[in-house]
């Protein structure tokens, strides 16, 4: 049994920041973590989805990409080096960045990190210690 891609609608039109649950990620885009990485789901509409991922100070996002949606991001909190087709940005909090269809990159957590993301379609990218393979 494998776990579904496309992200379930919320059943709700709002989302209380209160009631999310973080939980350490095993892989992305079937990429093994190397540090550790944390998702919660926010809320999820038809077209898109909004996640909050915790990266604590060192954990290396390896070389990915997405060829199935679109991601857009903002960093919150912390430091991140990040690599989008090869460019490199040193991204601190405020900053924003798009990883578009098919396009490789990777990023380093420089200092522990918070960002909100969203995807488009509302795509499951990550496996959580215990789902099936």
């Amino acid at each position: 049994m494998t776990i579904p891609r496309k992200l379930p609608r919320s059943s709700a039109f709002t989302f209380k920041a209160a009631a999310a649950v973080e939980t350490v990620v095993s892989s992305v885009e079937g990429a093994s973590m190397q540090g550790v990485l944390a998702v919660a789901p926010l809320v999820c509409g038809d077209e898109s989805s909004m996640t909050r991922w915790t990266r604590k100070k060192g954990l290396i996002d390896p070389l990915h990409q997405h060829d199935d949606h679109e991601s857009v991001a903002i960093l919150l909190s912390g430091k991140l080096r990040m690599v989008i087709d090869g460019v490199e940005t040193i991204l601190g909090p405020g900053d924003s960045w798009v990883h578009p269809r098919g396009v490789p990159h990777y990023s380093e957590a420089l200092e522990d990190c918070v960002q909100i993301e969203v995807k488009s379609p509302p795509i499951r990218t990550w496996r959580l210690p215990g789902d099936p393979a």
